[in-house]
């Protein structure tokens, strides 16, 4: 098992695994009360009320006629039950399918969307791609100046305009350069908030729309950038988006930071999209593709536990 994910889900695993074991210490036969407890505890960690009740019911079946040490039965009962209800792990698309291949970014400001977009670049320009990041976030006077950073950290071209330009212009000369240029990856950056008289979903809609002008199968995928400290709001932002852009796959950030990384499984089960990164860090190489098995043991690891 990775460190980054040892490490970066210490806080969720001290919540969640570590009070199973001393709220089940000296349990040796389950009731409803406990349940109950067992419940709650499930959702303080942003599991979802929904998910916790399907994993509860999945635990009831598990764990009927044991005793002995419960807390450590429920535990790996629900390990068990955490592995069943993941997909299996998301593995790495080959972006040779399409050239360029173009990846919307979405998320609200806030969320680690530009950040996550850089650390994405940096991931792709390892591997030997020719990256393009796009600005079309130009309601924000920083945005620019932000993208323009991780293009320098991440050695990717970029395509930027003044603050206050048309983002769908800008997406729209983005594509022509990136096809102009041979590039292999586009990331193409977005507002997360606008002003009073602009609708956000409307804007994106039409970012979209002119991406698949210029190349009628783009954009590839939409990945939603959503912070995992958001909770259930997270839920709603992931539905709302889904309407306007269709999502194709989340990133979720700052897991590391938060005692609450139940709300992997609400986002996998509720929404249907699947998770395809993870933050877990502040450094370059701390943005990992989600794996759910090296998910689930830094989740049960007994390191820190």
């Amino acid at each position: 098992m990775s460190s980054l994910w040892r490490d970066g889900l210490g806080k969720t695993r001290k919540g969640l695994v570590g009070r199973i074991t001393g709220l089940f210490k000296n349990t040796t036969v389950l009731d409803d009360d406990i349940l109950d407890d067992l419940e709650e505890l499930l959702i303080e960690s942003d599991i979802g009320v929904d998910t916790a009740m399907v994993l509860i019911e999945g635990l009831r079946k598990r764990i009927s006629g044991l005793s002995g040490d419960m807390s450590q039965k429920i535990k790996e009962a629900l390990r068990l039950e955490i592995e069943a209800m993941l997909p299996d792990s998301t593995e790495g698309k080959d972006l040779r399918q399409h050239h360029p291949h173009v990846i919307l970014v979405v998320g609200v400001n806030g969320s680690g969307k530009t950040t996550t977009l850089g650390k994405l670049a940096g991931r792709y320009h390892k591997a030997g791609k020719k990256v393009m990041l796009v600005g079309a976030d130009t309601f924000r006077a920083a945005a620019a100046e932000q993208l323009q950073v991780w293009a320098d950290r991440s050695g990717s071209m970029i395509i930027r305009q003044a603050y206050g330009s048309d983002p769908a212009s800008v997406a729209y000369d983005g594509m022509d350069a990136a096809i102009a240029r041979d590039v292999d990856v586009v990331l193409i950056d977005t507002a997360g908030r606008l002003q009073n008289k602009v609708n956000l979903m409307e804007e994106l809609r039409k970012i979209r729309r002119t991406i698949h002008k210029r190349m009628p199968d783009a954009p590839h995928d939409v990945l939603l950038v959503l912070d995992a400290n958001t909770g259930q709001n997270g839920l709603a932002q992931a539905k709302i988006f889904t309407e306007a852009v269709d999502v194709t796959e989340i990133a979720l950030t700052k897991l590391d930071g938060t005692a609450r990384g139940g709300i992997v499984l609400a986002v996998q089960r509720e929404t249907g999209i699947p998770v395809r990164w993870a933050g877990l860090g502040e450094g370059m190489e701390d943005l990992l593709p989600f794996d759910a098995a090296e998910f689930v043991e830094g989740l049960f690891s007994d390191n820190n536990s």
